[in-house]
């Protein structure tokens, strides 16, 4: 994980001051992973480094500073590991660049690695989610951009699909559909809701490196966006629908002219039969799928770099 500037900065101009709770080292077992964060502010929290104890008593031990907690029986936790929290506390917007590097206690001078991660994350080499702890200081890279996704279609799994995506931080959406009554009357906030009465003309406006989502109500209106979506490129494109639309869909794709090798860049079936047919099930094994995209694209990035 990587720390989120523009999160923490919004929680600092809501509540004025914010207190962070960081998971900066392992030893054995951990109910959440290293870069695992929460926000704390009077009467509010955000985030999780794992519940239970260990978020109490971090929460109630709010001084800046690194401590080590065993994750055992007076936590309430059988993972019989040690983890090694961060806390800090902040009151006015933070400035930073690549990598937030910072001194939490002592009088050491910058260590050697972190001098390191930041010279390879300004080059482009770093690992996009590498944090750092080591001699008092602590460095973090900074959350990168939101991946756009774009989903069209607000019917039951599209609806399904956006209760899910709209939790993930590191999802931009954008939700589009025929007109404003297709929508819910209280969409997540973090979403950005686009009615219109022909979508199709919209995927010119969409990132190249966009994800899209296909859910409508029309198959003619499936098979206009996946024309479109192949004119105007993207990173991953999924189609709701059976082995046998997919089959008519790529003659129909074929015949506007579109490569196979194109054609086969669209995911369709998409989803996991073996959970179900609710839309619910199906939101789960799309985004399952994506999620999966995604990661494998990161460890092909990372091993490029290596």
């Amino acid at each position: 994980m990587s720390f989120d500037l523009l999160h923490i900065n919004a929680a600092i101009a809501a509540h004025g001051a914010v207190t962070r709770v960081v998971i900066a080292d392992i030893k054995g077992s951990s109910p959440r992973e290293i870069g695992a964060s929460m926000l704390l502010w009077p009467g509010g929290q955000s985030g999780s480094i794992g519940g239970g104890a260990l978020e109490y008593q971090a929460s109630q031990a709010p001084q800046s500073g690194l401590r080590r907690y065993p994750l055992g029986p007076e936590l309430g936790q059988c993972c019989g590991g040690h983890v090694t929290l961060v806390t800090e506390h902040f009151t006015k917007p933070i400035d930073a660049t690549d990598v937030f590097i910072r001194r939490i206690e002592g009088e050491m001078a910058m260590p050697l690695p972190i001098a390191q991660l930041q010279k390879a994350r300004r080059n482009g080499s770093a690992d996009p989610a590498a944090l750092i702890c080591t001699a008092g200081w602590l460095a973090e890279t900074l959350t990168p951009a939101a991946q756009p996704l774009w989903i069209w279609g607000a019917g039951h799994v599209g609806r399904a699909v956006v209760h899910i995506a709209s939790q993930m931080p590191e999802l931009e959406v954008t939700w589009i559909d025929t007109s404003p009554e297709r929508f819910p009357t209280t969409p997540p906030e973090t979403v950005t809701l686009v009615p219109a009465e022909n979508p199709a003309p919209l995927m010119a406006h969409a990132p190249r490196h966009a994800q899209h989502l296909i859910f409508t109500y029309a198959h003619s209106l499936d098979l206009a966006l996946c024309h479109a979506a192949l004119l105007r490129g993207f990173d991953f494109c999924g189609l709701i629908g059976s082995a046998s639309k997919w089959a008519r869909f790529q003659r129909r794709l074929l015949a506007l002219g579109h490569a196979p090798t194109q054609i086969s860049k669209i995911t369709c079936p998409i989803g996991d039969p073996n959970l179900g047919k609710q839309p619910i099930s199906i939101a789960i094994g799309v985004t399952q799928a994506l999620l999966s995209h995604n990661m494998n694209a990161k460890t092909r990035h990372r091993s490029a770099l290596s």
